[in-house]
């Protein structure tokens, strides 16, 4: 065989194996491209359900025949079943990865809402309700993980705009539930709720990405707290960014109402204002985040949420207020999103412990802020919380480079002949 027809045959062979080396990077962006709309799906389907909920509120205390102070504490259930279930979700996903716990936790979210209402009595609701809290809380984890892993095959952010499908999926899921409670009854809307979530599951798993495996010849370890304290101030990040949040959702309404003198209607808008903005900022914040950086753009979202909740303190106008908690929605939107990116990128730490020890602190916040404010409110009044609440945020912005992990590097290497 002369030489030429050789060195013509390995130039075939290589062009080959090039060939199938791009062909295995196109299907392997292709499959991150159906898992980012998949875990988009998640995130609305989770925001759904919570959403579906808020309108069962009043209907379960009035079904139970129970006082505001008996709800309060179901409430608080709800939070605990959550903070109890998001460290676990974090262990599990260190040996099954993120696709399998959270579409468990998914599977089990399906029925959650119709457990809640289904329940005869105060005990078996209290039960309900920490089971509720419990799969809400770590699908959360598991879906927040699931889509760090989407942002490194795709090597972008995709954060902010999942947590943006959430904010979309809270707002269909409260529009919708409280007309159909009224014309059809809250039984059947838990039943409808159960099965649109079924449905919407049914699309999204199948398109979930896989988690890449721990390696099985590693010794495993015993399950601990990470050392790191890196983590945990990302946890801080995310909390006093949760704070704020907690305190326009459970308080806004009740400030305009008794110390600014607005009418019901329009207590109502400040959350509602709060939560639009948000929203728009979330599905825009991954093209600021790629094109700025995290730290840069976690800078000027803390200045943005300060200002906002700064002018929510100190304004003497209704309308006012209103728009500062919308800037202040602004800001807010993609401080968390960050934060997670940021956990889920920790060097040194396994991506499903940092998420779940942020989310965990994060999450706190929402659950223990709330009576804390009400009751510093008592003394000081709403104005002075809110002016408070500036400077954690100021402190976050000051600590930005906190969350550079966040500018995650891509993992996405070309295939080597094995691979093939």
């Amino acid at each position: 065989m002369s030489l030429d027809l050789k060195l013509n045959r390995f130039k075939f062979a290589s062009d080959s194996q090039i060939g199938l080396i791009d062909m295995a990077i196109a299907e392997d962006l292709a499959l991150a491209q159906r898992g980012r709309w998949a875990v988009a799906g998640l995130f609305f389907m989770n925001g759904f359900l919570v959403g579906s909920w808020a309108p069962q509120i009043p209907e379960l205390a009035s079904r139970l025949s129970i006082r505001e102070s008996t709800l309060g504490i179901l409430i608080l259930v709800f939070g605990l079943g959550a903070m109890a279930c998001m460290p676990v979700s974090g262990v599990l996903m260190s040996r099954y990865g993120s696709r399998r716990v959270g579409l468990f936790f998914a599977m089990a979210c399906v029925v959650s809402l119709l457990a809640v209402v289904s329940s005869p009595n105060v005990l078996v609701t209290a039960l309900a309700m920490f089971f509720f809290g419990g799969v809400t809380g770590g699908m959360d984890v598991a879906m927040n993980s699931n889509a760090v892993a989407v942002e490194r095959k795709l090597s972008k952010a995709i954060m902010s705009s999942s947590h943006g499908f959430w904010s979309l999926g809270g707002f269909v899921g409260g529009g919708l539930g409280g007309l159909a409670i009224q014309y059809f009854g809250y039984y059947a809307h838990a039943l409808a709720v159960t099965v649109a979530m079924a449905v919407m599951l049914l699309i999204a798993a199948r398109y979930v990405i896989e988690d890449r495996e721990p390696e099985t010849h590693e010794e495993k370890k015993p399950m601990r707290l990470p050392r790191n304290p890196s983590i945990y101030l990302v946890g801080a990040v995310a909390l006093f960014a949760m704070v704020p949040e907690g305190a326009i959702l459970d308080w806004g309404a009740l400030y305009l109402r008794q110390e600014l003198g607005a009418s019901i209607a329009t207590a109502g808008l400040g959350f509602a204002f709060f939560a639009g903005a948000m929203a728009v900022l979330r599905f825009a914040g991954d093209r600021v985040r790629n094109r700025f950086g995290a730290v840069k753009t976690m800078r000027v979202s803390c200045i943005i949420a300060a200002l906002g909740i700064l002018v929510a303190g100190i304004s003497p106008w209704a309308w006012l207020v209103i728009a500062a908690f919308a800037l202040a929605g602004i800001g807010i939107a993609n401080i968390v999103p960050i934060a997670f990116s940021a956990a889920g990128n920790q060097p040194g730490i396994a991506p499903s412990t940092g998420m779940s020890v942020v989310t965990t602190i994060g999450y706190s916040g929402i659950l223990l802020a709330p009576s804390g404010i009400g009751f510093a409110a008592e003394y000081v009044g709403f104005a002075a919380v809110y002016i408070a609440l500036s400077i954690p945020l100021l402190l976050v912005c000051a600590g930005a480079e906190l969350v550079r992990a966040a500018d995650f590097q891509p993992d996405r290497s070309p295939p080597g002949p094995e691979m093939i």
